[in-house]
């Protein structure tokens, strides 16, 4: 019996292997897409006003019906649309951080990303008096001044992982005592809009701001995709990764700049929605077989904000932002991912 003879059933079986993770991962993915289709649908057509089907579309290719136009063009098509476009960044995102720091703490809200783009976009409004398009770049800005000092800072080695999100944390820490000192230099009307865009809403995205977002998701994501080859291999480790011929500190710093991109301006049109990042990572690598990916896990996160957003309109009494309800479901989630690592206090 020849080598060859010997090795064409470990072949086979690791053709079949293959096989079996790429139709796990397409059936994940179509299942989420049919549910966000479906969540989308219910939040347009549904709700305290309901639009049948045949309607929608002849408002959507511009016939003119009294109140059901001015409900979905105004109201419900505008907050879906920007709840999907936002989960989608902030799911994406968040798989993007917690794959290249390998651990699934690292999100846009806990590292200060988040925070960084809400202080950029906050002390824009109430110094500045900026709104729109230049918010948007503060918010960026903000982020990638947060994103620069956990790369500066977090050094690299076996451990930068860990130090880069105590790192954010700090830095988290002390963003939230600068949005509190800029919540106290605006007048109670500013403070008003500005606690309730904090905490991440969807109640006046505008079709400036969700064109705005569409155009950074439709640059940002396919080169994500491109940047995401090398994933695998610096999860095991930049050692490791060097050492088969991935660059991992560029390629880490790359995908850093786009997720930051991505989170800034979702954040500058939604608000922080909190927890989304966190709770679509893990979800999608469970669907996925313990393997990290960037569609699903944007896909999961926009499923996760257009259902907070129906059940805090239709469902939750008092008509809450999305992120308070993101938040509550986040918190535990928060808790149960620190009670499984606990090696993150040791190192």
């Amino acid at each position: 019996m020849t080598a060859a003879t010997c090795a064409t059933p470990a072949l086979k079986a690791v053709a079949a292997a293959r096989t079996r993770v790429r139709r796990r991962l397409s059936v994940a993915l179509v299942t989420a897409a049919f549910a966000l289709l479906g969540l989308l649908a219910a939040r347009v057509l549904l709700g305290d006003y309901t639009v049948t089907i045949p309607d929608f579309f002849r408002i959507v290719t511009g016939t003119d019906i009294p109140v059901a136009g001015f409900m979905v063009m105004e109201s419900k098509l505008p907050a879906a649309l920007a709840g999907a476009l936002a989960g989608v960044a902030f799911g994406a995102a968040g798989s993007i951080f917690q794959t290249m720091l390998r651990n699934p703490l690292a999100s846009p809200d806990v590292l200060g990303v988040s925070l960084g783009a809400s202080a950029g976009a906050l002390g824009s409004s109430v110094l500045l008096g900026w709104s729109g398009t230049p918010m948007s770049l503060a918010a960026l800005v903000g982020s990638l001044v947060v994103a620069l000092l956990i790369h500066l800072v977090g050094g690299r080695g076996a451990t930068a992982s860990h130090r880069m999100i105590l790192i954010g944390l700090g830095i988290s820490a002390a963003l939230q005592s600068l949005i509190q000192w800029l919540l106290m230099r605006s007048n109670i009307h500013q403070a008003q809009d500005a606690m309730v865009w904090l905490t991440g809403s969807l109640n006046s995205p505008g079709w400036s701001g969700i064109a705005r977002l569409a155009v950074v998701l439709a640059i940002g994501l396919p080169v994500a995709a491109v940047l995401a080859r090398p994933l695998r291999l610096i999860e095991l480790g930049a050692e490791a990764a060097t050492a088969l011929g991935a660059a991992a500190d560029r390629t880490r710093l790359a995908l850093m700049a786009v997720a930051v991109l991505i989170t800034a301006t979702a954040a500058s049109v939604t608000g922080p929605i909190a927890f989304v990042s966190l709770l679509a990572g893990p979800t999608a690598r469970r669907l996925n077989g313990g393997r990290p990916s960037i569609p699903l896990s944007a896909l999961i996160g926009a499923c996760i904000v257009v259902a907070a957003d129906y059940l805090t309109k239709y469902v939750v009494p008092g008509s809450l932002p999305v992120g308070v309800l993101t938040g509550v479901a986040g918190a535990p989630f928060l808790l149960l991912l620190l009670i499984h690592r606990p090696t993150l206090a040791r190192k």
